[in-house]
């Protein structure tokens, strides 16, 4: 028998306090709604070896530490991530704080419930029982998730939403999501419509706009997220997506103004003042720009939500500003950030970028140098993406105006522009980034425009009645210019003309090794996460969905 099943007096709870007052109030409150087993912890290190140790029903854990440095928060994203906390425990997380960005932060999370203090035991208990009777009923939904059967999972959760069994709007909302990430769009285009269709509802509209766009129709996404944004102009959420949308689309200005009123409507978003600074940086007002992010990184540097390019544009600024301390600032955060994640090979990147621009400031031309020939003899490497592109193209601009020539840069610039031009919004990002050299900046905003001569060249031979000679040749301009676009073009030619082409499958292997190698994938604009864009964080190779950023639901105290 699963523990989940056992009734809270044969349950055990740990409670994880540093106050001494305050942790012996929750163990009286846990026993008297009848928890038969409460330990303590006042250390959140102590909180990690007695969970490696022993299973627990239910974890009741303090947000801020005042004697650590380590939070509740980065407690809980440990245990997910090394997999240490089993499905069927009750995690529920206590704070005095009630800011957004903290409720975002706990949404993105595999919280059960998040709730403020000072709080009744009644309250508690009220979490707890909810949680473990959700939990109960989605048992096989999220153990599939947990050993990565995804395809199951997404059975169970269309099982349980045509039964409109309990929670049906939950598992529908969950195998959305899962046909979304799994790149089954037309799938959870068709579940958002039949949760609309049973009850409307607004994340089930916006979930037609995600598949809309994630299928490559922005312009039906923008058509749904109007209709949607005239019934309720308050929803957040949905400025997120239209941006992104707009942005896609090469509306750089109207993206802009859709993640103001974003902005606007929820001033204390880490992930939406990211989002906006960072197009305004590259496209709009960058004085407005570096403001956003500077807000940003006050709010919540020390946040899961912080996206740490963020401080590469401020270490941009800081130099042309001239601004030692400020700039001296911004490679110690992004070092601090480096040596406490757990995946840090990207801010480590990121603190060289910004370590290189220190450098140039101090006139230590060398280790600039350095840093430029390293990301540019690394061009072609998959790993090498488009935000990489922009901050060497930065790098390199101020290299030029302080009289540092970059090595190669003319046959960089070009390269970049052919291998990033997979739309005429990205091709007009790295224009943005080249700003200053208007060489640069012309070639790199002409990236597009000669990809699609490209692709045009290759097509014709599909239009001659060759559509093997097409994919042939997008197969080889792919791998020479390194690019998506050409690859996924390669792609669409094979499903629509493969019973015409003969070696199919050997096709077919070539351009699925390219898709996998170089993504098709939007340029990040401050979201780390996924937060603010309609999404439910997933458990296993997702982020974990106990509280599905319901905010409505399961996470407002």
């Amino acid at each position: 028998m699963l523990v989940i099943e056992n009734p809270l007096h044969e349950a055990q709870a740990l409670v994880i306090e540093g106050n001494a007052q305050s942790r012996a109030i929750i163990v009286s409150q846990l026993r008297e709604f009848g928890v038969g087993t409460v330990a303590q912890c006042a250390r959140v290190h102590d909180a990690r070896r007695r969970l490696e140790a022993q299973r627990f029903d239910v974890v009741i854990c303090e947000q801020r530490f005042d004697r650590e440095s380590y939070s509740g928060q980065e407690l809980l994203d440990d245990l997910r991530r090394h997999q240490i906390l089993p499905f069927y425990t009750v995690f529920v997380m206590l704070t005095a704080e009630a800011t957004y960005s903290k409720v975002a932060e706990a949404a993105e999370s595999a919280l059960d419930a998040y709730l403020l203090k000072p709080h009744t035991g009644a309250r508690l208990a009220e979490r707890i029982i909810a949680a473990r009777a959700r939990k109960r009923a989605l048992h096989e939904i999220f153990t599939a998730i947990d050993a990565q059967d995804f395809d199951r999972a997404t059975a169970l959760c269309l099982s349980r939403f045509d039964a409109r069994q309990d929670y049906w709007l939950y598992a529908a909302r969950i195998g959305a999501e899962l046909l979304l990430r799994g790149g089954r769009v037309d799938e959870a285009r068709e579940l958002y419509e039949a949760v609309i269709e049973a009850k409307t509802l607004p994340w089930a509209r916006l979930g037609v706009a995600r598949a809309q766009l994630d299928g490559g129709h922005p312009v039906k996404a923008l058509t749904t997220l109007e209709a949607l944004l005239a019934d309720d102009d308050g929803y957040a959420d949905a400025y997120d997506v239209m941006g992104r949308a707009q942005f896609e689309l090469g509306q750089f200005d109207q993206a802009l103004s859709t993640y103001a009123m974003a902005t606007r409507l929820t001033p204390s978003s880490v992930s939406r003042l990211l989002k906006h600074g960072m197009l305004a940086f590259y496209g709009g007002d960058r004085s407005e720009g570096v403001e956003h992010l500077d807000r940003a990184a006050r709010l919540g540097v020390d946040s899961k939500l912080f996206d740490p390019q963020a401080l590469v544009l401020l270490a941009l600024a800081r130099l042309d500003n001239n601004d030692t301390r400020g700039l001296q600032r911004c490679v110690d955060q992004l070092a601090r950030i480096a040596d406490r994640s757990f995946e840090p090979e990207r801010p480590r990147r990121l603190h060289r970028m910004a370590s290189a621009l220190n450098a140039l400031h101090n006139k230590i031309n060398a280790e600039a140098l350095d840093t430029a020939a390293d990301f540019m003899a690394r061009l072609r490497d998959p790993a090498f993406d488009v935000e990489t592109a922009c901050n060497l193209i930065t790098l390199m601009t101020r290299m030029v105006d302080r009289g540092v020539t970059p090595p190669d840069a003319e046959a960089g610039v070009g390269s970049i522009a052919l291998r990033f031009g997979t739309s005429r919004a990205m091709s007009e990002l790295l224009g943005c980034a080249g700003k200053g050299q208007e060489a640069w900046s012309q070639t790199l905003r002409n990236g597009h425009a000669q990809v699609l001569r490209v692709s045009e060249e290759a097509m014709r031979l599909s239009l001659k009645g060759d559509p093997a000679g097409t994919v042939d040749q997008l197969i080889a301009e792919a791998e020479r210019l390194c690019n998506a676009k050409l690859a996924e073009s390669a792609h669409q030619v094979l499903l629509r003309h493969g019973d015409r082409i003969d070696g199919r499958e050997a096709l077919q292997q070539r351009v699925d090794a390219l898709r996998s190698t170089y993504r098709l994938h939007p340029p990040r604009l401050g979201d780390q996460t996924g937060a603010g864009t309609g999404g439910v964080p997933l458990p296993g190779g997702f982020k974990t969905p106990e509280q599905a950023g319901l905010l409505d639901a399961t996470m407002v105290p």
